[in-house]
């Protein structure tokens, strides 16, 4: 009997140790003090990042954030533009307008000094906030030309008075163009109540992750690049100033079947990336629709991709065109494309071939390729905003520019009519709403897609680049 007694007890004691480790770990895990693995639903900013291999911790998503007390952008910064960061962080704003003027006078062309600039002219003082999430760790470029839009649509309402008396501040993310940084970054702008609206994200697949964030938490968010079909209807408080894919599609399909009297096309995209994908798709279904024939598809993201074999191939199988759905990614090898077609097929391409990259690299072998892009700075003699922007930049400015804008001067309207995230997205979504941007009227669809067609440029020799070709708009269709 005390032989089973001692056995029973010893059995009870494994139980209860068993039961109290578990306790403890569980105790431990639920406040962060141990991770089993995953994200912490306490800590839900924690994710890989692009590379799979290192988490993105609420602290490394915060560094990523800057209304003027980090510096995000380092290309060119000038010592006084760092040493306005400093000034800038520690609340010392006057020295911060002051070092921040003097480093604009070094460098016109920098978004993100006259983004802080602006809200250093705020100070504390109530303000409207907004954010722009840009690519600035993998697209330097697209990053700048996109702030320089925010920027200024910014200086502009707030040298004017503000909104309604109340100055614009804005607020910069770095989302690397990496779907799931940017839900992160989603979750933080989601999660601060001082920000109204956001202008982003710049990438397809980048602005479907972050949607889903912003439609949970009603912030509108506003895509002045990104042209997927996916985002038609995506949510309610989903925008976008760029025309859909859909629209490039039909334009590229009616002036190959009209104006080249071209039937069957070849089309290079890349099958990872949604852009890609969208306008591939969107060009198939408008050129069968209008009677013409789709003879071969190939794959620009496959590692064993030949470009010269691909164009013998599509020339063999009796294509009369090439459609060139690249996204930045793969421009390198649709520029392969370009130069081993030579000028045998013309060419037509979506607005991701539409850099000045095409120009350097395709040169003669570009001649004639059609594109369709959602502005071009001489498409529309009447607008005032290709002289005010080159006042501003000392430059010239690309149609990402010019959409960034377009979408500022959207929210700016929203928080006109109510300075609400709720009251924002039913200024946007309703009837009568309407904003004048760098492209003329601003109106949204009931799918939160821009209600204005595309405009088709075509390559020519010419200088207005330093390339020695450029690109002109063609007359509409």
């Amino acid at each position: 009997m005390s032989q089973k007694n001692e056995t029973a007890v010893l059995v009870l004691s494994l139980l209860i140790t068993i039961g109290l480790a578990g306790t403890g770990i569980w105790w431990l895990t639920s406040r962060g003090g141990i991770n089993l693995g995953g994200s912490s639903p306490q800590n839900p900013t924690v994710s890989k990042s692009q590379t799979g291999n290192s988490p993105q911790s609420e602290q490394a998503i915060g560094q990523r954030l800057s209304a003027g007390q980090k510096l995000l952008i380092s290309d060119r910064a000038t010592t006084t533009k760092q040493a306005a960061i400093q000034a800038y962080a520690s609340g010392n704003y006057n020295a911060a307008i002051s070092d921040l003027q003097a480093s604009l006078k070094t460098n016109r062309n920098d978004p993100e000094a006259l983004i802080y600039l602006n809200n250093a002219r705020t100070g504390d003082r109530k303000s409207y906030t907004i954010a722009a999430a840009v690519p600035i760790g993998t697209d330097i470029n697209a990053a700048q030309e996109i702030l320089r839009g925010v920027a200024q649509a910014q200086n502009e309402i707030n040298e004017s008075g503000g909104i309604n008396g109340t100055p614009l501040k804005v607020l910069i993310a770095n989302d690397d163009n990496n779907p799931e940084i940017a839900s992160q970054i989603a979750s933080a702008l989601a999660n601060n109540s001082e920000i109204l609206g956001v202008i982003g994200h710049f990438g397809s697949d980048t602005t479907l992750a972050a949607s889903k964030i912003y439609q949970q938490n009603q912030l509108v968010a506003i895509s002045p690049t990104s042209t997927s079909v996916q985002l038609s209807g995506i949510g309610s408080d989903i925008f976008r100033t760029v025309p859909s894919d859909r629209f490039a599609a039909n334009a590229l399909s009616r002036y190959m079947l009209t104006k080249l009297q071209k039937q069957k096309a070849v089309i290079f995209f890349n099958s990872a990336s949604s852009y890609s994908k969208s306008l591939k798709d969107e060009f198939t279904t408008a050129v069968y629709g209008d009677g013409g024939q789709i003879v071969s598809e190939f794959d620009l993201a496959k590692g064993n991709f030949n470009a010269a074999e691909s164009v013998k191939s599509a020339i063999a199988q009796g294509a009369e065109a090439i459609v060139l759905a690249a996204d930045t990614a793969t421009l390198d090898k649709a520029l392969q494309v370009v130069q081993v077609n030579a000028q045998r097929l013309p060419l037509l391409a979506g607005d991701s071939v539409y850099t000045a990259k095409t120009l350097q690299v395709g040169g003669a072998a570009a001649t004639g390729m059609v594109l369709a892009v959602p502005w071009h700075i001489l498409a529309d003699p009447q607008s005032n905003f290709p002289q005010t922007s080159k006042q501003l930049w000392d430059a010239e400015v690309s149609w990402r520019t010019a959409l960034a804008y377009d979408a500022t001067k959207a929210l700016i309207v929203g928080l006109e009519r109510d300075p609400t995230r709720t009251g924002i997205q039913k200024a946007l979504s309703a009837p009568d709403f309407s904003a004048t941007g760098a492209s003329g009227q601003i109106r949204f669809l009931p799918s939160g897609d821009r209600n204005r067609a595309v405009q088709l440029v075509t390559v020519k020799p010419g200088t207005r680049s330093s390339y020695g070709y450029d690109f002109v708009p063609l007359p509409a269709l």
